[in-house]
């Protein structure tokens, strides 16, 4: 199914048809701040694993997620003094902030050194249904930027991809905060002099 979704005022009514698909652990593609994103909720297990199969990933290497605010990153990772100044002073926005995971996290999503990525993308669409749906998204690339082409390339693979405009794809920035230490592990959109 091709939602179209309005991108600067998204209707409560089609946020609320994405999370009964999210809630029903179906795959959703929706639009970020940076790209195209493949998402479930973050506790369907199956859903996961469908999005590992599909992206054709090695389990290892465990996907980014998408929270809602500040607050609700600090249920999921262990978020000290310096790490949330910088979060506040960049979310939402182009950033993924690697930051060790809390016992909530599925372990599934958990890298050796239990760490996490973590988003908070400036993206009303993508806020909208984090918000509405309470559970994190996991959050993954979609190498195109066009709706239509997205929805005939990926509508076997997926119960819905969302129309929020064309997104030009560019990753990213990922900064480390382990151990309270920022290190720009890859530059991506987004400023970085602040770190």
């Amino acid at each position: 199914m091709l939602l179209s979704i309005n991108p600067d005022n998204p209707q409560k009514r089609l946020i609320d048809k994405v999370v009964q698909v999210l809630d029903q652990g179906g795959l959703i593609i929706y639009p970020t701040d940076t790209f195209y994103g493949i998402g479930c909720d973050l506790f369907q297990k199956k859903s996961i694993q469908r999005i590992y199969h599909l992206k054709r990933r090695p389990l290892a290497k465990p996907f980014s997620f998408v929270c809602a605010n500040l607050k609700d990153i600090s249920l999921y990772a262990q978020v000290s003094n310096h790490a949330y100044r910088i979060m506040k002073r960049s979310l939402p926005g182009p950033y993924t902030f690697i930051l060790e995971g809390t016992r909530l996290v599925p372990k599934l999503m958990l890298t050796r050194r239990r760490t996490v990525g973590i988003r908070v993308p400036n993206n009303k669409i993508c806020l909208s249904i984090v918000k509405n749906l309470g559970r994190p998204i996991i959050s993954t690339s979609v190498p195109l930027d066009e709706p239509s082409v997205i929805h005939d390339t990926y509508s076997s693979s997926v119960e819905m991809v969302i129309d929020g405009g064309v997104i030009s794809y560019e990753p990213s920035t990922v900064v480390s905060l382990i151990d309270d230490r920022a290190e720009v592990i890859r530059e991506g959109k987004g400023e970085i002099d602040f770190i």
